[in-house]
């Protein structure tokens, strides 16, 4: 199986369903899940180490990560809120952790209780702890660079201010950064300017990939845009599902289906079958029949010659 020329994170079971009320029943996950990676998908967020009092939609996240232990050349991701979710995490056999490091710091307080000071602290805990075990037990460990575009608390975050938490993350210990698009306001000028000078403090092997929002309309551009700058990993949500309870008015993700679309009818390989992506969302559609789902490929069809796997 050769590598694809750009990798496609699903985010969906975790991003997507924090942000709705509905909980989604494990059998029917553990099918999304299943036919998401039969359709091509190589890594896909599960969960998120968090109590299940504080987030019930994500409290089966454990039992997530020993289903897809089975399903062969999956890289099984989740999300962590401090280091007793990295230790939970690393127990379960996740091959990637992540943790958000919002550069806002009254949305840092709101969504995780913590200061700056006090994240940096606990990633440099956690980075120290998976560098204590053995080699094939360390996961993949990201801090997500959060509101990095600006926030719908504080309003317009200071690009040098995410420069030094950047520097200071990986100082800390952490494998890389992400750059993640919580409320959806960057643009692709912006996006291109924030890869490039990221990359310059922290290296380029140290920043692969982007987290983007779709609120205003503006998520593939930055996609694009982040692909121009070298980016080879990009998170998206089937159906588009996906939002931050912390950040008022933070809308759902890229399309998992639109972002395949794209950049398949560019010529890059993802190694997924759009065909059978398209048919993941009725899964997805059956068991939250509450819930919008979105997309412009899955409703118009794929047009008449188009070639993918």
């Amino acid at each position: 199986m050769t590598d694809p020329d750009i990798l496609i994170s699903e985010v969906g079971p975790r991003d997507g369903l924090q942000n709705i009320q509905s909980i989604m029943p494990t059998t029917e996950k553990k099918r999304w899940i299943h036919a998401q990676a039969m359709a091509g998908v190589r890594e896909i967020e599960v969960g998120s180490f968090v109590p299940a009092k504080l987030m019930p939609q994500l409290a089966d996240t454990a039992e997530l990560v020993a289903y897809c232990k089975q399903i062969e050349g999956l890289t099984i991701a989740a999300l962590i809120p401090n280091y007793r979710g990295a230790v939970d995490a690393v127990a379960s056999g996740v091959h990637k952790m992540s943790i958000p490091l919002s550069v806002s710091e009254t949305h840092s307080q709101r969504n995780l209780n913590k200061t700056h000071t006090q994240m940096l602290d606990e990633i440099k805990s956690i980075a120290d702890m998976v560098k204590s075990l053995p080699s094939h037990q360390q996961p993949h460990f990201e801090v997500g660079l959060s509101t990095a575009f600006g926030c719908s608390i504080e309003g317009a975050i200071s690009e040098d201010k995410v420069l030094r938490l950047a520097e200071r993350a990986m100082e800390a210990g952490c494998d890389e950064v992400g750059l993640s698009d919580t409320t959806g306001y960057g643009n692709p000028a912006q996006v291109k300017r924030l890869v490039r000078s990221i990359k310059q403090v922290v290296g380029d092997k140290s920043l692969t990939g982007v987290h983007l929002h779709n609120t205003y309309g503006l998520g593939l551009a930055n996609a694009l845009a982040a692909l121009e700058e070298g980016i080879t990993t990009i998170d998206s949500s089937l159906g588009g599902l996906g939002g931050c309870p912390a950040a008022p008015g933070a809308s759902g993700n890229i399309v998992t289906e639109d972002l395949v679309f794209m950049l398949e009818a560019m010529g890059l390989s993802t190694g997924i079958s759009l065909p059978l992506l398209l048919e993941v969302r009725g899964i997805l559609s059956d068991a939250l029949p509450n819930e919008s789902l979105y997309g412009f490929t899955p409703n118009a069809g794929l047009p008449k010659g188009f070639r993918g796997i």
